[in-house]
């Protein structure tokens, strides 16, 4: 296939196949990302509009650059709560300063291919990852249903009801029109219409009504602004591409395809760095607007470019209209979202999965949920991750003592590195603890591989102690990679001490 038919055949894909599905769901993104975007640019202490136009130069860009067709990003709570500081000490031109460097951090990401570390990622982490999204998700909807704020009343609650309903049981009927749109619509049109004493997007936040424009952050291009900036940056392009890769995981596991993460990553830097010259704040990829966009139908990149396209119509067309949205359809569609996000199977999955399994999801809920920062929760369950692999790897090797009439071969199998060098010791002699100990010990490792410094010098002491009781000993069998490491990171001093390497 020529270059020109495959470009053909992705565009396809990518634009062409299912417009009508494509840009229904990415209307629907886009009025599920007004709150939100408006509720981020607070929580960084800016105005909505850096929000606002940060969600629509975002997705529309990512929309082109990204490698995950589908998936949404936008300005996101991970990354608007590591700039307080920085918005707060030094201004909103220094947050367009430090979004622009978190853009080339993602970009030189990309060039390292720092992706490739998401398959350290286990299935339990993300697992968890999802469950403490999907409860974050929830948990963001409760103000709007507490009783004692202004404007919830017995309507907000029926409003949620009617709204849940048409969501799943439309879709029995008919899936022509995504439900969450007609869900958004009909209450929209039943809030305005009877006057109902509902709170709306308006009550959110001022709505911007103009275009975002160019401009180059004002600050002053010295060493002090990137000393400012950069330590901010670069969390800010680590939370973000995290996110937005175990995000494209999910979305990829949801439509049964693949995305490529290294594109997704520079994608990710070339948004940024777009809605930062636009007046935006920095952002990345949102499960719940991804889920969304999903289940309401979209795949391809049209979605999501239309998500972004339409919601700047709306900001800048439809302003006072989209101003009345009542905020209850909105908790609809997000309580929906909470729901399908959730993996309900890892529930049953707690009593059949291993119980080390179990301990790495759970804890990456709870320190997810517990501190609301996503980057530390999934650290967390990869550290535990780590350990419990390499509490189980620690036991893959088995050594075996063989008396033969001149000598004592131990025949060692399996894996030595770090965590198993104490056991291997242990397991090791000294010769003198047997009735027969012969005074020649050969250690056969033709079966076995040492993995780092730590399993050699594990060696190294098992040789000393035979040689200071009084064993003449022998290594045997080291494979390459195994002797090279013998060979650069041994101690210098080796006397009595003979080598002998032998094939694999």
């Amino acid at each position: 296939m020529t270059q020109a038919a495959t470009f053909a055949e992705t565009f396809k894909r990518d634009w062409t196949a299912q417009p009508r599905a494509d840009i229904l769901a990415g209307i629907v993104v886009a009025l599920a990302l007004i709150p939100e975007a408006i509720g981020f640019a607070l929580i960084a202490g800016v105005d909505p509009s850096v929000g606002l136009y940060a969600s629509v130069v975002i997705a529309m860009v990512i929309a082109l650059t990204g490698g995950r067709p589908g998936m949404i990003s936008a300005a996101t709570a991970a990354v608007a709560v590591v700039v307080i500081p920085l918005v707060r000490d030094h201004g909103v031109e220094y947050l367009f300063a430090a979004t622009i460097l978190m853009g080339i951090f993602q970009g030189i990401a990309a060039v390292l291919r720092l992706d490739l570390l998401m398959q350290f990622v286990s299935r339990s982490v993300i697992t968890g990852f999802v469950n403490a999204l999907a409860i974050l998700i929830f948990m963001a909807q409760i103000p709007q249903l507490n009783p004692w704020e202004d404007g919830v009343t017995w309507y907000t609650y029926a409003m949620v009801a009617i709204g849940l309903g048409i969501i799943y049981l439309l879709p029995r009927l008919t899936k022509a029109v995504p439900s969450p749109l007609v869900a958004i619509v009909l209450l929209t049109a039943a809030a305005v219409f009877w006057g109902l004493p509902v709170n709306n997007v308006a009550g959110e936040g001022e709505l911007p009504d103009g275009l975002p424009f160019f401009a180059i952050p004002d600050v002053p291009f010295t060493l002090e602004t990137l000393k400012i900036i950069a330590p901010y940056s670069l969390t800010m392009a680590a939370v973000g591409l995290l996110e937005s890769l175990l995000t494209a995981q999910i979305v990829d596991d949801m439509t049964h395809t693949d995305s490529n993460k290294q594109r997704e990553s520079g994608g990710q830097g070339v948004a940024n760095i777009a809605a930062a010259f636009f007046g935006g704040m920095g952002g990345c990829a949102m499960i719940g607007q991804s889920v969304i966009n999903v289940a309401s139908g979209g795949r391809g990149r049209l979605s999501t470019f239309t998500a972004g396209a339409f919601l700047l119509f709306l900001l800048t067309v439809l302003g006072p209209y989209v101003g009345q949205v009542p905020m209850p359809a909105l908790v609809a569609v997000m309580i929906m979202v909470s729901i399908g996000t959730f993996s309900w199977n890892s529930i049953p999955n707690l009593r059949r999965h291993p119980p080390s399994s179990s301990v790495v999801m759970v804890a990456t809920v709870v320190v997810v949920v517990w501190t609301h920062d996503l980057a530390l929760g999934v650290l967390v369950g990869v550290l535990l991750s780590g350990i419990f692999f390499a509490g189980k790897v620690r036991n893959m090797f088995t050594v075996e003592r063989i008396r033969r009439p001149h000598s004592a071969v131990y025949v060692v199998t399996g894996e030595i590195f770090f965590a198993s060098g104490d056991k291997f010791m242990k397991m090791l002699g000294p010769e003198s603890k047997y009735e027969d100990a012969a005074h020649n010990v050969v250690i056969d490792v033709s079966k076995a591989h040492f993995w780092d410094i730590s399993a050699i010098g594990a060696l190294e002491k098992v040789v000393d102690r035979m040689r200071r009781n009084g064993r003449h000993t022998r290594i045997v069998g080291l494979n390459q990679a195994s002797a090279d490491l013998f060979d650069k990171f041994a101690l210098e001093d080796r006397t009595g001490l003979e080598t002998g390497l032998a094939p694999h």
